[in-house]
């Protein structure tokens, strides 16, 4: 389920063992039409490859086919054309069909898909990325769709010219799409609750050591020095204490920034240390309060407040489903192959990320996840 990184990374792998596999959803769909235009990926190069068992679908065999230069940063539409021309090498295992339900049968799983289809079989795998995810202080809900976006409804900054726009965060998105609605000609302030902004490979010479740099920071670049190497290694994760481990992951994917950032913004308003405890709607307008008692009006609020993980909200799995998943505030709890609770279903990307680290929540835990994830059905192969 997910025709993303994730999922058309899972589908490579279980293919390479001679599995029947099928591929629900519109390619990179999220990335395309949910990320603001013009985004540059914050993760590097090396670290945005979508992994296939034999490392032959990589970004550099794509941008060689494609006649186009490599790029550092990696443009957002670059990564969206790289993953469409790998699910090209895939085959005819993909669908891009909607599916409406998923619910448990004596043969594993049935699978219903919205033009009234039916299909059963042994094993699902979820791979339907952050979407539904959105986080949304209580004190926007109210205002209409016209007034307040999220960062991952998809934004189109050009449409913002002219316009006064008020991002709130203080992590990547919230600071990119700041940026880049600045740069689209809209009056931006940026309204952040921490204290000030974080900005990545703040200690660049860390990562000039050469065999010391490598002991600190993994190729991934998830999280500071030490914490670097941990996460790359999930299962070495997973059998950490869960309070312990919810503290490396939330420490390894703090709100911050990419180095890029600061001179892009720098003609931008900045406000730290403040948060917004009123929004009302007051026609053309939006009214802010904050906690200092100050006041903005502003055209838009754009939202860079990420995402919480709560797998109740796929809309393709029946209530049932989820039921008999053992969750841990919306995460499903997995195990070894990323398995859960119920035979046969299995989590991959973000909803992963609690059991074996935040790793899980960027492309470069595709190789991870889906040679661990093929490994464990392997095992388990049920004959047909």
């Amino acid at each position: 389920m997910g025709a993303g990184p994730y999922g058309l990374s899972a589908a490579a792998h279980l293919k390479a063992l001679g599995m029947d596999v099928r591929v629900f959803g519109k390619p990179m769909e999220f990335w395309a039409n949910q990320m603001p235009a013009g985004m540059l990926l914050r993760s590097p190069r090396v670290a945005s490859n979508i992994a296939d068992p034999i490392r032959e679908f990589s970004l550099e065999a794509y941008e060689k086919s494609a006649g186009i230069p490599p790029k550092a940063p990696l443009p957002l539409q670059t990564f969206v054309d790289y993953g469409r021309w790998f699910r090209t090498k895939l085959g005819q295992m993909h669908d891009e069909r909607e599916i409406a339900s998923v619910s448990r049968d004596q043969a594993g799983f049935r699978i219903e898909l919205k033009d009234g289809e039916v299909f059963h079989c042994q094993r699902v795998i979820v791979a339907a990325g952050i979407g539904p995810f959105q986080r949304i202080p209580a004190v926007f809900a109210s205002l209409p769709s016209t007034q307040a976006s999220h960062c991952y409804q998809g934004c189109d900054v050009k449409s913002f010219r002219g316009k006064r726009v008020t991002v709130i965060g203080a992590g990547q998105s919230a600071l990119e799409s700041a940026a880049l609605l600045h740069e689209a000609g809209a009056r931006v302030e940026v309204i952040a609750r921490n204290p000030d902004f974080k900005w990545i490979g703040g200690h660049a010479w860390l990562h000039k050591l050469g065999p010391i740099s490598a002991m600190l920071y993994s190729s991934h670049d998830v999280g500071p020095m030490g914490i670097s190497r941990l996460v790359a290694s999930p299962n070495v994760v997973r059998q950490i204490p869960l309070k312990l481990r919810d503290k490396i992951r939330i420490r390894a994917v703090r709100p911050a920034g990419s180095p890029w950032l600061p001179a892009r913004l720098k003609d931008a308003t900045l406000t730290t240390g403040r948060y917004v405890t009123e929004a009302t709607s007051a026609g053309a307008e939006v009214r802010l309060k904050l906690d200092d008692g100050s006041s903005r009006v502003t055209d838009h609020v754009l939202l860079g407040t990420g995402y919480s993980v709560d797998i109740s909200k796929y809309g393709f799995l029946s209530q049932e489903l989820v039921k008999e998943v053992d969750l841990m505030d919306g995460y499903p709890k997995l195990g070894a192959g990323f398995s859960c609770s119920v035979p046969g279903l299995h989590f991959v990307g973000a909803p992963a990320a609690r059991s074996f680290g935040p790793l899980l929540y960027f492309v470069a835990g595709t190789e991870f996840a889906s040679h661990e994830l093929a490994s464990q059905v392997a095992r388990h192969r049920v004959a047909k």
